[in-house]
């Protein structure tokens, strides 16, 4: 009884083998169909003039669905175009005439006057200065523009690309900001602090230089963690870097991972949230006109070993800049929604259930 006892037991085992290899393929033959599928968006934005290039989205605590999409049209009398959660321009809050915006950012309850301001912030590459507008209304807080990476004599520079904003836990507001080339000796990324002038103006007092820079191509896409604290950023023809987003937890580079299976460039990254501290980073391979994705928490012997879960193709062309928002906005966006730059003139808007697809990622 014993041996028959043992080889039931056995069966069985192999029988649950077997069951879970079929699963195992049936989710790698389904993660293979959504890699290869293009998906489409929900709504694409009105055209901008010249050459879009990267997307932020201020979410209205108020009411989600009259959130905005702020997206930069990159040209040297380039602009920050808004829109509504359609895609259609609003042109009252559209920003003209700026030199060359390169890349936006978003950050919520900046001290001013002794009120709490949502802000946008993007680079100004040929005057290399921050400009920096208040939310919803679009309003300069940056009194013409504030300079960065001053002293600066190498080719390029200064000329400015990539932002990102960190908010810490006790509530100071941070630019980490990047150039079109820098030094290779661990101090591309410049990071500033802003705060109020005394006078309703942003000023930004430079904290640190940081961060690894291979000096294959170019450092343009920064994104701050501002719950997990980490700043993420892609040394394009290298893979993306992985640090502290507080100055005060030093300098040492923590991983650097999505260094294969890139078409060419590494490109824009965004984060979704499933909870605090769970999700996924999703990262453009700009060439193939596809997001590799990777655990935000890392792998499960290592936080900072994040391991490619999936690929996913959009029907963007050459995305560069993107951006994810991981809480319900309004019918058309009920678990989020993830905004593409496509070379066409336009941002894509995609809904996060369409990237997440039905394997391999949980939907909030």
């Amino acid at each position: 009884m014993k041996g028959f006892i043992i080889l039931l037991f056995g069966c069985g085992c192999v029988l649950t083998s077997c069951g879970e290899k079929k699963q195992l393929h049936a989710d790698q033959a389904a993660a293979a169909e959504d890699t290869l599928a293009v998906i489409k968006p929900r709504y694409i934005t009105d055209t901008v003039a010249h050459d879009t290039d990267d997307p932020a989205v201020w979410i209205n605590a108020a009411d989600p669905a009259a959130s905005l999409i702020i997206g930069t049209d990159k040209d040297q009398n380039g602009g920050l175009y808004v829109f509504d959660l359609k895609g259609k321009m609003l042109k009252d809050k559209t920003v003209h005439g700026l030199q060359r915006p390169d890349n936006v950012d978003i950050e919520y309850g900046l001290m001013l006057n002794g009120k709490k301001t949502d802000i946008a912030v993007t680079t100004e590459r040929f005057t290399h200065k921050l400009r920096i507008y208040a939310l919803p209304d679009m309003k300069p807080l940056d009194g013409g523009g504030i300079a960065v990476f001053e002293g600066q004599q190498g080719e390029n520079h200064r000329d400015l690309m990539g932002i990102a904003l960190y908010k810490n836990v006790s509530g100071k507001i941070y630019a980490i900001v990047g150039r079109k080339s820098g030094p290779t000796d661990g101090t591309y990324l410049w990071q500033y602090l802003l705060e109020d002038n005394g006078k309703g103006i942003v000023k930004a007092t430079l904290v640190r230089k940081f961060g690894a820079y291979s000096g294959l191509k170019e450092i343009e896409a920064i994104a701050v963690d501002d719950k997990l604290g980490y700043v993420y950023y892609s040394d394009e023809g290298k893979g993306v870097r992985k640090y502290y987003a507080d100055p005060e937890k030093g300098n040492a580079e923590l991983a650097l991972f999505a260094t294969t299976g890139f078409t060419e460039d590494h490109e824009g990254i965004s984060i979704y949230a499933l909870t605090d501290s769970t999700g996924y980073i999703l990262v453009s391979d700009q060439g193939a006109n596809s997001f590799q994705i990777f655990p935000r928490e890392g792998d499960a012997d290592d936080a900072n070993k994040h391991t490619l879960l999936k690929k996913i193709t959009v029907l963007a062309n050459k995305s560069d800049g993107s951006e994810t928002v991981s809480v319900p906005l309004n019918a058309d966006f009920p678990k989020g929604l993830f905004v593409v730059m496509s070379d066409d003139k336009t941002f894509h808007l995609y809904r996060w259930e369409d990237i997440a697809g039905s394997t391999l990622l949980k939907i909030k």
